[in-house]
């Protein structure tokens, strides 16, 4: 059993940056595809990006290409997005989840808030 907690939300003007933190333990995540995703007030949770602890590799969807970065720490279990340039509409609550290639996410953090004023 995976258990994933979120921190780093918060307040941000539009152009600033914030950094979210994926804290996973109670399991191996070697094998494991690690998501961020979130979820705009009165709107459908939405992917933004993912990275396969493996090897690295990374998905992005477009509306965070070339703004936010995700990464990994592995020896610390680790998982990070960087978000740049940030705008009004990545206001939303963000979800840190964690699943087996081909598998779906099974295990899903509490979320944090993201707030970004105009």
């Amino acid at each position: 059993q995976v258990q994933l907690v979120e921190s780093g939300g918060g307040l941000a003007q539009a152009g600033g940056s914030l950094r979210l933190s994926c804290a996973a333990s109670g399991g191996t995540t070697w094998s494991y595809v690690m998501g961020w995703f979130r979820q705009a007030p009165g709107k459908e949770r939405e992917f933004v990006v993912r990275i396969r602890i493996n090897d690295g590799s990374t998905l992005y969807s477009d509306s965070v290409k070339g703004r936010f970065t995700v990464s990994r720490d592995n020896a610390k279990n680790m998982v990070y997005l960087q978000m740049n340039s940030l705008k009004p509409e990545d206001t939303a609550v963000y979800y840190c989840a964690a699943g087996l290639p081909g598998l779906g996410y099974k295990y899903w953090g509490q979320g944090t808030q993201v707030t970004v004023s105009s």
